[in-house]
């Protein structure tokens, strides 16, 4: 058990039977009345966000979620599979839980998988992922200008926003949270 104190962002909570990941918290301290906190929680099974808020102090139930690292090795069917780098354990994920992260994810590409009571609850990518990408319109000459984007195609098939002079071949930053190009890298 714990309280309305402890909460602090991924923390797991058990209500009415569901997991809920908090994804934003805000203590809130008005000039009148008792001290609420305010938060921004998903539900861990189907995804669904909800607002709510609690009462400071009071006690809420917390679940144990255990979060490790994983490698990535392969896609089999709609599962993916991902190995335990210390011992070698394989763990199968269900399509349903990877989501749209699959568009972001690489062979041998490390992520973090979070399990609760030995099924797992979602997967964690880093921030931004290095991608080549595979199809785009070639860039005319002349279009070097600021603002100017067309879609491209990265090795995982999936389609982003680029600028214009950006050529196939290319490896780009994408922002694993939102999709949006972060820049291109040189290597």
């Amino acid at each position: 058990m714990a309280t309305t104190n402890d909460i602090k962002n991924g923390t797991v909570l058990k209500l009415e039977g569901n997991l809920w990941s908090i994804i934003e918290f805000q203590h809130v301290k008005p000039g009148k009345g008792g001290a609420f906190v305010r938060t921004k929680m998903r539900n861990v099974r189907s995804g669904k966000v909800v607002d709510k808020t609690f009462n400071a102090g009071i006690k809420i139930e917390t679940a144990t979620v255990d979060r490790r690292d994983y490698q990535y090795l392969y896609q089999d069917g709609e599962d993916y599979v991902f190995m335990d780098t210390s011992d070698y354990d394989q763990l199968t994920v269900p399509g349903t839980i990877v989501g749209d992260n699959a568009n972001f994810m690489l062979e041998s590409m490390m992520v973090t998988i979070a399990i609760h009571e030995g099924s797992p609850l979602y997967i964690e990518l880093p921030p931004s992922v290095v991608l080549e990408i595979t199809y785009t319109e070639p860039g005319l000459q002349g279009d070097r200008s600021t603002g100017g984007t067309k879609p491209a195609t990265v090795e995982t098939g999936y389609e982003i926003q680029v600028p214009l002079f950006l050529e196939q071949g290319t490896k780009v930053k994408v922002d694993t949270r939102t999709g949006d190009y972060l820049g291109r890298v040189n290597e």
